[in-house]
Formats: structure tokens, sequence, C-alpha cells
């Protein structure tokens, strides 16, 4: 199992103090926190061969491509695609609408049905309801269960000859719940829809493979998975990527340019358009070797034994809390939301913040799920990463029993 002692001495930031206090970091599925590794990785390419790629023929500027390349190929390996299918985007939002504005805007039509899941996040949401306004679909939803499951009940019902697209997330930033997207990928597929992957809270916490599930397309941010902001990866199987036009148009995705019409550059690169974000992709190949060397694997089972044991010791306050998702930890991410009927979620992670403990509070960018499914104005929200320790977890559990001093309750 992974040593997380070890690891942390590869963060500088956990060793900050907030308030006096050291600071524990519970805040995983919003951002992670990056490793020296990465770090240097962006102040070597600034200081030492800064310069921009794929046109240039001097020293400075083949470097750059090289490592730029590399990471993408770093990158694919890691989900276990094509090189020439991966998309540097500026995220998975970014990833989501590349994919609505291009494939989807060309090839859903009226009448066509787009099936989604109330645990979304709203990036794999408001897209496809612009698209289907712009375009005559029809959006459906799988709904959630009330242990925080997806209800595939519903599934050969809501999945039609009518459905062109199912698009999911692997795991729910809000409940933490891993779906069975294999399975639901292959009845699209039998029914000839297209299957996309929202993977932002999966690939960093789980070994994630397109080939294995099969999916059209799967996109993933980088700074949930200790890489920089600003940068993410869109896969896109090579048959459909070979049909799409880009959405953005200018310098590097072309191929030759005359005044009156443009041809477009060899894939992926026609979907490029500009100078790249060339320092945080590079980061983004170091902060994958970083996880590859852990091992997926790995990652997995200490997160899976982290869950279990927050699950475990969460319990003794379940008077005062109630907690969401599945109990089952091996069908779980390291996600835990959690609501007090008597103090609202914004006070109780202002006052953890107090105690140097930091949490999401709020709807999580998830407002179908956590306002209309939970019927809750918010939730508070501990997620974990492989720095987390057992001692912070029972450091959180304490500080949620002050907070409920402070409050009287």
């Amino acid at each position: 199992m992974l040593n997380p002692k070890e690891i942390r001495k590869d963060f500088p930031i956990l060793n900050v103090n907030v308030h006096g206090k050291q600071l524990v970091y519970l805040d995983n599925a919003a951002t992670s926190q990056k490793p020296n590794q990465v770090i240097d990785t962006l102040t070597a390419y600034y200081r030492n061969y800064n310069s921009n790629v794929h046109r240039g023929v001097h020293t400075l500027s083949i470097k750059a491509t090289e490592q730029y390349e590399s990471a993408r190929e770093k990158i694919a390996k890691f989900i276990n695609a094509p090189s020439d299918s991966l998309i540097y985007t500026k995220g998975t939002t970014d990833g989501i609408n590349l994919v609505a504005h291009s494939w989807g805007l060309e090839n859903i039509e009226s009448g066509d049905e787009i099936l989604l899941t109330e645990m979304e996040h709203h990036s794999n949401l408001v897209p496809w309801q612009i698209l289907a306004e712009k375009n005559g679909a029809t959006l459906k939803f799988i709904p959630v269960t009330e242990s925080g499951a997806l209800d595939l009940s519903q599934l050969n019902i809501l999945l039609t000859s009518k459905t062109k697209l199912v698009a999911i997330t692997q795991m729910s930033n809000v409940l933490g719940t891993i779906n069975p997207v294999k399975e639901i990928c292959r009845q699209a597929h039998a029914l000839g829809a297209y299957m996309l992957i929202d993977a932002a809270q999966s690939v960093p916490h789980m070994p994630v493979d397109v080939e294995d599930i099969g999916c059209d397309f799967l996109a993933f941010s980088s700074h949930k998975m200790l890489g920089p902001t600003g940068i993410g990866c869109l896969y896109i199987k090579k048959a459909i990527l070979e049909t799409m036009n880009p959405v953005n148009h200018g310098g590097d995705m072309v191929k030759e340019v005359t005044l009156n019409q443009a041809t477009w550059n060899d894939l992926p690169i026609r979907f490029e358009a500009g100078t790249p974000n060339i320092a945080d992709a590079i980061a983004l190949g170091t902060a994958i070797d970083y996880l590859t060397e852990l091992g997926m694997d790995q990652v997995q089972a200490y997160e899976e034994h982290l869950t279990t044991y927050a699950l475990d010791v969460l319990k003794g306050l379940s008077e005062d809390f109630i907690f969401y998702g599945i109990p089952d930890p091996t069908k779980r991410g390291a996600i835990i939301s959690f609501y007090s009927p008597e103090i609202h979620p914004h006070d109780i992670g202002t006052v953890l913040d107090r105690q140097g403990i930091a949490i999401r509070a709020g709807h999580h960018c998830a407002m179908p799920l956590v306002n209309g499914r939970l019927g809750l104005p918010a939730t508070a929200r501990a997620s974990f990463y492989i720095y987390n320790t057992e001692e912070e977890v029972d450091m959180l559990v304490d500080s949620l029993k002050k907070t409920l001093q402070y409050f009287n309750r």
C-alpha cells in the first residue's frame, strides 16, 4: 500500500499554515496539490527552453516540441489511447464543449435524444442543453436512487433507437459514485448511440482504459491529477475524429493557407489552434510520470482504504450529520458529502477553515443533483487523495465535533 507520509514530502504546500494550523487539505475533488516534480518541470521550461512548438527549427523550439509531444504520448498511454486521438484542451469543460460544438452540432438532429444522468456536473449538462435547444433534440436522464447509485433498471427504457449520445460521469463529484460506464457503453453501442465520459474525477484516482471501456469520447483535467491548471485532454475515437471539423481556427491547425481558402493540419493538431499551453502540457506529463510510478491500482486501493476508514469514524457523527453516497467503499471514490439540518454547509466550511482544514461547501456545480434530487441548499464535501492520512481524517472528525459545540448543538 502507498505510504502517504513519504508522498507528502513531495508536496510543499502541505507545510503551509492556515490560521496558525498546519494545512489539512481535503478539497481534492475541486483541485489537487502539486508535487515538487511538477513545479520543477514548469520552472525548467521557462528557465531553460521557453519557446513555441512545432514550426521552429532552432534548438529551444525543437526541445519544447519534443517535450510537448512526449507528454502527449505519456498521457495517451496512461488511458491506453493512440496519441493521435488525444487533443490538448483547457480542461474537462473545454473538451466536452468541443465535442458538443463540433461533432454534436453536425450529428445530433431534431428528434434525436441525448441521455444524461441526474448526477452530472454542469459541464456535462449545460453544453447538451444548448445543443438540444439549437438542434431540436430531447434530453433524457437516468435517475439516481436513494443510495446514490444510478437506477439502471430504467436504462432499457431510456435507451431507444432515437438515442444519439449517452454522456455520463464515470465518478460523481458529489456522491463519489463510480458508474459502470463499460456496461452502459455496451448497451448504448448496441442501439447505435455514441458514448461520452466525463472522467474528471476518475482518471486521477483509478485505472481508466478507453479501449476496454469502448467509449467514443472521454475528457479529463490536469489540475485534478497533480498537474497544472488550464490544461486537460480529450480522447476521441480515431474514426470519429477524422470526420470532425475544428471549432477554432488560425495558427498551427492549418496545413496550407491562401487568400481564399485553407486546409487543415494532421490529427490531432488541427484541433489545437494558436500557441498551445506548452509549459502546462509538459508538466502534466510529469504528473503522469508521478502517478504511473505510484501505480493507479495502488492509488485506488489506498483511497479505498482511506475512504473505508473515514466512513467508519464518521459514523459517530451520524446523529448530527447526514452522509450521502453508496455505503460500499469499493463502489465509490474518495469523496464524502454531508449535511447538517442545523448548520449551513458554508458555516461548517468556515469553522473548519479556522482549524486549518480545507473542504468544499456548495452545490459543487451539480445543482440538479444537490438542490433538486437531494433537496438541499448545499452540502459540505471532504475529498481525499494520495497524500491524505488517517490522522487527517481524525482531525476532520474532531473539528466537526468542535463545529457542533460552536453552534451549541
